[in-house]
């Protein structure tokens, strides 16, 4: 689900106070966006929010849910239906396990 070599890297090169504060933003950010995506929207709109959350995604090693943005993108292009519950949920896992493992980190540390 998460890619946590990249996560690791990303870490290493922003320095541990940074990355939790690119972690906070980053969930900020994404939060906003899940809560208003509605497969009711208009479509560019839609693919416009998902393929911006999926590269900031991308870059905190979000492959599953990456995948899945990605996926509900090129739906959208070939104007199929969509099911935002799976990108749902792979969202909230990963959210969980990201939070999860920088609280652990913090605690050992």
């Amino acid at each position: 689900m998460i890619d946590w070599t990249r996560v690791d890297e990303l870490r290493c090169e922003v320095g541990e106070d940074a990355f939790d504060e690119v972690l906070e933003l980053f969930l900020e950010e994404v939060d906003e966006v899940i809560g208003r995506l509605d497969p009711e929207r208009d479509p560019a709109d839609l693919a416009a929010d998902l393929h911006f959350v999926r590269g900031s995604a991308l870059n905190l090693g979000l492959r599953d849910f990456c995948m899945r943005c990605q996926g509900i993108e090129h739906q959208l292009a070939q104007r199929e239906s969509i099911d935002l519950a799976p990108l749902l949920a792979a969202y909230a896992g990963s959210k969980a396990e990201l939070l999860t493992r920088a609280r652990t980190r913090r605690d050992v540390a």
